[in-house]
């Protein structure tokens, strides 16, 4: 079966949001942090977009979190909005508490995360650079 990996856009703040990303869910990078400098052709691109990430990824589990920054020189622009959640499903409680506090630090709660009517734990935001999450528990989901 095919896999998805949610791939976000930001409009140059992708590496701070991404190392912030991992200072909440831990582990490394996977390969380099591509800068937009870097690529072929980019050489007439002022020194602010060279420094705009062209690629970025962050294992978590089993899946993989990636992005990049627009480039406005491009003609690229990037509306923030709620079409888009990334939905984690942690492995415990005490897991889902601790990834809903540290994502949802400087930005905004949509949902407090707590026990839900349809029998799961849940709660919702959107982080301080504009990314909505899902956070959602429920035990029979980890079996």
């Amino acid at each position: 079966m095919a896999k998805l990996n949610p791939y976000l856009n930001f409009d140059g703040t992708a590496e701070e949001a991404f190392t912030f990303y991992k200072s909440v869910f831990g582990g490394e990078f996977l390969g380099e942090v591509h800068k937009m400098g870097n690529a072929p052709g980019t050489e007439n691109l002022s020194e602010e977009a060279k420094n705009r990430v062209m690629h970025i990824a962050l294992p978590i589990g089993g899946d993989l979190l990636m992005a990049s920054d627009i480039v406005p020189e491009f003609g690229q622009r990037l509306t923030v909005g709620n079409n888009n959640y990334v939905s984690i499903f942690p492995e415990s409680k005490e897991e889902a508490d601790r990834l809903f506090k540290g994502l949802s630090e400087g930005g905004n709660v949509e949902m407090p995360i707590e026990d839900q009517f349809w029998g799961d734990y849940f709660g919702s935001f959107q982080d301080k650079y504009g990314v909505h999450w899902m956070v959602n528990y429920n035990e029979g989901y980890t079996k």
